[in-house]
């Protein structure tokens, strides 16, 4: 066999093997949440925190008045973070809603967006872990 030909049959069978690959699909997809990124400046609660819930959590049907708990308004969102045990001030990172933004409880939030927008784990982590202030 000549050189050329079992060039062509190696190129042949990596052809044949990227096209199994390709065909090969998954029904599911499991989104794992970016790292947060670590923050190091003081995290203020009305400037920092409350801009991405808007944006991201307090919409229709989430985390509004009358939708799921805990309601992300911007006039309700301390107070239902804070009195619906959503946040864990002696374990910041055992925070329900730090856990739900990392994943880590099911179903991630926030639902149906990329993972981590505005690095809302990272913020709300050093948040927490600041003593959740409402600032």
């Amino acid at each position: 066999m000549s050189t050329s030909t079992k060039v062509f049959l190696i190129a042949l069978i990596v052809i044949a093997i990227i096209f199994v690959m390709i065909g090969c699909q998954k029904n599911t997809t499991v989104t794992i949440p970016k790292v947060a990124q670590t923050v190091t400046k003081t995290v203020s609660f009305s400037k920092d925190i409350i801009p991405i819930l808007s944006t991201d959590c307090a919409l229709s049907g989430c985390h509004v008045s009358g939708g799921h708990s805990p309601n992300l308004t911007d006039a309700s969102a301390y107070n239902s973070l804070i009195g619906g045990s959503f946040v864990n001030k002696t374990e910041p990172a055992n925070s329900i809603v730090y856990k739900r933004l990392t994943g880590k409880l099911t179903p991630a939030m926030p639902m149906g967006k990329d993972a981590n927008p505005s690095n809302i784990e990272g913020l709300m982590l050093a948040w927490i872990t600041q003593g959740a202030n409402n600032n």
